[in-house]
């Protein structure tokens, strides 16, 4: 994948997620993928039969580099610059997936490599409102699919998706040590109380919602 400087880089919650996206059958659906970064995850879907794909993501850069990514492998790709569901409108689609930032800081995301990250302190500032719009932007019998760290509320997630009418739960888990960013941010995660002293693991669940 061309991926400059800045833009998130496909990994293991990546790969997680599009493990999960390609079991659910896409072909004919129309599918969102919030937070593109490199746009693998709109590829894969194209790939796996996808009538219609929109990526859409926050960071000029992503956007560009979505839009190349999909070019080059030549897959219809509607790439879209803005905050999460703003550039949609009112459409409604079969698919959601997202890999939002959720890693815990201290302040404000600083720079392309903190807004591709940083979360808020619980790590839910962006989950939360992704939880909140979901319901309202997929279709019937429509499929939100999104990867989150354990350290920000798994059961928070899934009980605001039920609460927005939607049938929620874990479908995929992993585990793994912590990667440099998190290791830099290891003592105030355990401040925090996110972590116990010494962890310097985490785990990753992909949680599924269900639209009825």
């Amino acid at each position: 994948m061309f991926r400059p400087l800045g833009v998130y880089r496909p990994q293991s919650d990546t790969f997680l997620l599009a493990r999960e996206l390609c079991c659910g059958g896409l072909q004919g659906s129309r599918v969102l993928d919030l937070c593109t970064g490199t746009g693998a995850l709109a590829i894969v879907a194209a790939y796996a039969g996808a009538e219609a794909v929109t990526a859409v993501d926050v960071e000029g850069r992503a956007v560009l580099t979505a839009w190349m990514n999909a070019r080059l492998r030549r897959v219809p790709v509607r790439v879209l610059r803005g905050d999460l569901f703003e550039p949609i409108a009112d459409e409604v689609f079969d698919v959601i997936v997202a890999n939002p930032p959720y890693v815990p800081s201290a302040g404000a995301p600083r720079g392309v490599r903190g807004r591709a990250c940083d979360a808020g302190r619980r790590g839910r500032s962006v989950i939360d409102r992704i939880c909140a719009r979901a319901p309202g932007t997929l279709a019937v019998g429509g499929t939100l699919l999104m990867v989150q760290s354990v350290l920000c509320g798994v059961e928070t997630t899934l009980n605001s998706l039920r609460g927005g009418g939607l049938k929620a739960s874990v479908v995929a888990r992993w585990r793994q040590p912590f990667g440099p960013v998190m290791r830099s941010r290891a003592a105030f995660l355990e401040e925090q109380g996110l972590i116990r002293p010494g962890q310097r693991h985490e785990e990753l669940v992909v949680v599924r919602a269900d639209q009825s």
